[in-house]
């Protein structure tokens, strides 16, 4: 009998045991090889809705569907034997009430195995937040910008400076008592994510919010230099992968023309050497 254990997953406790300490590596995955790989290094692995735009081509977030969700969901969970893996619940899915929320949450646990889901929305989605967890629903919470709001923000633009501020306070105290086990600062001045990181008792995790958060997480395909239609000012690349893929493809184009591949170390011959097998 084998002497090694399994692994065992990180769960919503060790994410919240983990405030003030060490920071929480995340990133977003969407299909099972990427899973396989952010595995091993990450706490925390995000099924995001932004699959709409870095694998599906949508201007926005707002067209990912439930479905679209299950698949990449589905193909996450079979990467993963590490982190803790979190999914999104799209647009349209839970703003309804908290009854709809929970269905559509249930629905998406049950489906892909996820044991905890992700929602946009500060004070006017704490109740929701807490008819969730009181039905067993793990809640990553989301506030400053969100996305899937984007149209009634007035764009992708920087939440919380000036009277702003203390709205996003609210905000973050507000999904903490409804009961979020950590909740994802987005483009939020570094200043005020440092004060709702001081106050707050569950982990903070930043995306532009600078490096005073309890963790961090990224688009894996942007930090990868994979999705190069715009390049947020938060977005670090630690590869420029897509340059990358884009040399190769040309490479393989110019050789399928010039007929130098296939060669014939790629190519079957019609019989093969004696003592060679196929």
């Amino acid at each position: 009998m084998s002497s090694t254990l399994p692994v065992r997953p990180v769960l919503p406790a060790d994410i919240m045991a983990r405030k003030g300490g060490e920071p929480l590596v995340c990133l977003t995955a969407y299909t099972t090889p990427i899973a396989r790989l952010v595995d091993p290094h990450c706490d925390v692995v995000l099924v995001g809705d932004s699959l709409g735009m870095v694998l599906h081509g949508l201007p926005s977030t707002l067209g990912v569907t439930m479905e679209m969700m299950i698949l990449h969901g589905r193909s996450v969970m079979r990467g993963i034997t590490k982190a803790m893996p979190v999914i999104d619940m799209p647009f349209g899915s839970y703003e309804e009430s908290p009854q709809q929320a929970f269905r559509n949450a249930s629905h998406l646990m049950a489906e892909t195995g996820m044991p905890a889901v992700k929602l946009e929305g500060g004070v006017h989605m704490a109740e929701t937040i807490a008819f969730l967890t009181a039905r067993g629903v793990p809640v990553m919470a989301h506030i400053g910008l969100t996305p899937q709001s984007v149209n009634t923000l007035g764009g992708y633009k920087v939440v919380g400076r000036d009277a702003e501020a203390a709205r996003v306070m609210v905000d973050a105290e507000a999904v903490e008592a409804a009961g979020a086990f950590s909740v994802v600062l987005e483009k939020t001045p570094e200043g005020l994510s440092s004060r709702i990181t001081q106050t707050l008792r569950i982990p903070t995790i930043g995306i532009g919010a600078g490096v005073r958060c309890d963790g961090q997480i990224l688009v894996i395909d942007d930090m990868l230099g994979l999705f190069t239609d715009f390049r947020p000012k938060f977005v670090k690349r630690y590869g420029n992968l897509g340059e990358a893929a884009s040399e190769a493809i040309a490479g393989y184009a110019a050789e399928v023309r010039s007929r130098a591949f296939p060669g014939p170390e790629h190519a079957f011959p019609d019989e093969l050497p004696k003592g060679q097998t196929p």
